[in-house]
């Protein structure tokens, strides 16, 4: 039963990824005057200063640490509340969104080469992110259906106890930590990969 919820909510997970993608795309395409701009995102200015520039991974990793950490104890906290399932459908539809306009300025300004360097841009740290959020949201996703959904006529968060709240917190330990690591890797490994991408397009 646990199993089948978890699956279930992966492919919901997917399929709010998918629209908020499909989403991205067709507003960059409706809005192609504004999204082309010469002072937009990925540029020509901009990929050449990603060329020539060599980025200090302790600094990137802070900084990247740091965003990324408040996002998911933010997210985290408010999927404990009642309005914690719309906000965590609404945020991976955003994902999805971001992903599908920044992937289709990358195709419209540089063609193949802006497919390369966007899967340049995403491994190989994608490998640890992608399945730490995934986890993420059907950790939120599960949490929020446990505290506000009933059980024998009675809300989740009547019956909750420190089993539960302690099986959560380790969940999310695991969880922030695989996460962790893919920030490592993305600031230490993936700008050598970039850089070297950029050089060869």
């Amino acid at each position: 039963m646990v199993s089948r919820q978890m699956n279930k909510g992966g492919y919901y997970l997917l399929y709010l990824f998918m629209t908020g993608l499909f989403l991205g795309i067709i507003l960059v395409n409706i809005r192609h005057d504004v999204w082309m701009d010469e002072d937009g995102l990925l540029n020509t200015a901009m990929m050449k200063q990603l060329q020539s520039s060599e980025l200090d991974g302790s600094y990137l990793f802070g900084y990247i640490l740091k965003h990324r950490v408040s996002t998911i104890l933010i997210l985290c906290v408010l999927a404990s509340t009642m309005i914690g399932f719309p906000i965590v459908c609404g945020y991976v539809c955003y994902l999805g969104a971001s992903a599908g306009c920044i992937l289709s300025i990358a195709v419209i300004r540089y063609g193949v080469r802006g497919l390369f360097f966007m899967a340049a841009s995403v491994f190989p740290q994608a490998l640890l992110l992608v399945p730490g959020y995934f986890l993420l949201f059907q950790w939120g996703m599960e949490c929020n259906r446990s505290l506000y959904g009933k059980t024998d006529g009675f809300e989740g968060r009547y019956l909750i106890g420190k089993q539960f709240i302690l099986k959560k917190v380790i969940s999310l330990a695991g969880i922030l930590f695989l996460i962790i690591l893919g920030c490592m890797i993305e600031s230490y490994v993936n700008p050598q990969i970039v850089h070297y991408i950029l050089t060869i397009l």
